[in-house]
């Protein structure tokens, strides 16, 4: 009898959407439905900023990772993806609030590339923007498979029909209710997320005998807990990390610096004042999320050691798996359905901003910026919300197959942004002398390499089979210096606001 955890779950899309009829009555120009109006109180921006960012793999790709191969893998990505994340919000977050107000209040992550290098011809905004509809039309497949992967796990249904509905939902509410409604629903659905992992770490800890028995299982599978070696499912046997492979998960940590869907958050912040509390609350977050998530993955293991449903790509049902074997009766069937609702608030609290980031790259960087100088805001509203369901649609035909990766599906997007647009973040905030071209040769040399690297040389092993993400970075951020000193020195204009946005101090 599943009926109560298809209510709680039906329950919580029908209130996302709720939220996002609410909203559309507030939104009234591009500013509001991209960006909020730059009105988000600290509580907000830091829980939306992480929700957006710990997408579906919080719950399934990272569990499932340390449920099959321990800690190494799992672990060293986790603990690239706290250092990423605090970093971020302690040299990034504050600065680029104040620049971008500075660079002609840039409301997009193109739109201050633009603006910031004074790009008339606006070739560095669209070559931001057709990156951006690439790598988050991949990144939003992860989300639909997440979705259909749930649904059919729980109840049986469908993959296909289950991930389209629930595209359809958070098409709805974003086309709707825009940055605001993004933004509040991913408060509740970041609480949603804690609370979950939390009470399924918990239950789980208790039915497999307490913590020791827990570290017990583990440290009787060959390389489970060992942070140079991993656990090899296909063999039994330990296969050793490396440094290559550690520097990989540490890797991940780099990619922050150049999220769409993060660094936009900053930009909507009320207040430049308010980051230091917002990097707070973030970083509580984050430490107990990712710690807790792979926990799951090492509990999950003592508890269900040899399912054939886990073994695979099935690995990453684990949480899915261990909710609906945990809870039984009715009140607790309620409660795993609030509990798997948190994993569609991780999927719908990332597709919501990539979708809606996607949206504003068409209508005000390609459409508006590039083809047609004059809209009205109607119509940049208009071409937003089509432009929304197009890419969800492309997204549903990516995620059609049921046996896709969503971990790696992540993997590719991360990669793709952070070696594109994660080092100009950067230089942009810090390096005064960095003139277009440079930005234009490290943005282009960024997304090739991330998206080559793995069919190219990541294929030869040894040390080409490092993460793309970190090669691309590093690729970039070197011609990025040497474009731009081969090249024009800044502007007057440029020096100016550049001196300006570093004036403020954190």
């Amino acid at each position: 009898m599943k009926l109560p955890i298809l209510i709680a779950m039906v329950l919580y899309m029908a209130m996302v959407i709720w939220i996002g009829v609410i909203y559309s009555k507030k939104t009234k120009t591009s500013e509001d439905y991209f960006l909020g109006g730059r009105g988000l109180g600290p509580w907000v921006t830091a829980m939306s900023a992480e929700a957006s960012d710990m997408s579906s793999w919080l719950l399934m790709g990272l569990p499932g990772l340390a449920y099959a191969t321990g800690f190494s893998q799992a672990g060293w990505t986790a603990i690239g993806l706290i250092l990423g994340t605090y970093l971020n919000w302690k040299i990034v977050a504050k600065r680029l609030r104040h620049y971008t107000e500075v660079a002609d209040n840039a409301i997009t992550v193109p739109d201050f590339f633009s603006n910031r290098f004074k790009d008339d011809k606006k070739i560095l905004s669209s070559i931001s923007a057709i990156m951006i509809l690439i790598f988050f039309t991949v990144y939003t497949a992860s989300g639909f498979a997440a979705c259909g992967t749930l649904f059919n796990s729980v109840f049986g249904l469908n993959y296909q029909k289950s991930m389209i509905v629930c595209a359809i939902v958070i098409v709805l509410y974003t086309s709707m209710g825009g940055f605001l409604a993004a933004s509040t629903t991913d408060l509740i659905q970041g609480l949603l997320m804690s609370f979950a992992i939390v009470i399924v770490l918990i239950v789980g800890v208790v039915n497999a005998g307490g913590v020791a028995n827990v570290i017990a299982h583990g440290q009787a599978i060959e390389g489970f807990f060992d942070v140079m070696k991993y656990h090899d499912p296909a063999t039994g046997g330990a296969v050793s990390q490396g440094v290559i492979p550690i520097l990989s998960g540490l890797a991940w940590g780099l990619g922050y610096f150049g999220m769409p869907h993060i660094l936009v958050r900053f930009m909507a912040i009320r207040d430049p004042q308010e980051v230091k509390k917002s990097r707070n609350i973030a970083m509580i977050w984050v430490l107990i999320s990712l710690s807790v998530a792979v926990c799951i993955g090492f509990t999950g293991a003592a508890l269900y050691p040899n399912v054939a449903e886990l073994a695979g790509n099935g690995n990453q049902r684990i949480f899915i798996y261990m909710t609906t074997h945990l809870f039984k009766g009715l009140i607790p069937l309620f409660m795993a359905g609030v509990i798997l609702s948190g994993i569609l608030a991780a999927t719908m609290s990332t597709s919501d901003s990539q979708l809606l980031i996607a949206s504003s790259c068409v209508s005000k960087n390609l459409f508006q910026g590039l083809f047609k100088k004059e809209m009205s805001e109607e119509k940049v509203l208009l071409v937003s919300r089509l432009t929304t369901i197009v890419i969800a649609l492309i997204g549903i035909f990516i995620a059609m197959d049921e046996n896709s990766s969503v971990f790696g599906l992540v993997e590719n997007a991360w990669a793709g942004f952070g070696g594109a647009f994660g080092p100009l973040t950067l230089f942009a905030l810090f390096w005064k002398r960095t003139n277009l071209k440079g930005a234009i040769a490290g943005m282009l040399s960024g997304g090739i390499i991330a998206l080559v690297w793995p069919v190219t040389l990541g294929k030869l092993g040894g040390i080409f089979g490092i993460y793309c993400l970190l090669p691309a970075f590093i690729v970039s951020s070197i011609l990025i210096i040497v474009v731009s000193l081969c090249t024009e020195e800044p502007n007057d204009v440029m020096v100016k606001e550049f001196e300006e946005a570093k004036s403020i101090n954190d």
